[in-house]
């Protein structure tokens, strides 16, 4: 079984940045990415940011955010800079075998989330 345990959320001011962690264990796959998403109340959830630690193809972000990997390749940081409040949601990782699609219906493993609140 893979186990995924993200964290890092909080309150951060219009303006601030935040880096969220993944922590990734357990029985992975050989290839593997690593996907964020987000979701707030009354919305669908969406994907952000996704990058795979053994091919550097698998790459996808949004603009003010950089994911990336630690030496150990056992932990994928988001680091989001420029926060709005519209990026207030949960922010979830999530393993997807086939690539950095960043559709939920790829990831076979989540998470529990970390809220992130972006508020003045």
């Amino acid at each position: 079984e893979v186990q995924l345990q993200a964290s890092g959320g909080g309150l951060v001011q219009p303006g601030g940045s935040l880096t969220l962690s993944c922590a990734v264990s357990g029985s992975t796959p050989a290839d593997y990415a690593i996907a964020w998403f987000r979701q707030a109340p009354g919305k669908e959830r969406e994907g952000v940011s996704c990058i795979s630690c053994s091919d550097s193809s698998a790459y996808r972000r949004e603009g003010r955010f950089t994911v990336t990997c630690d030496d150990a390749k056992s932990t994928v940081n988001l680091r989001m800079n420029y926060l709005e409040p519209e990026d207030t949601a949960v922010y979830y990782c999530g393993l997807e075998r086939i690539g950095c699609t960043l559709n939920s219906m790829y990831i076979d493993y989540w998470g529990q989330g970390t809220l992130v609140t972006v508020s003045s």
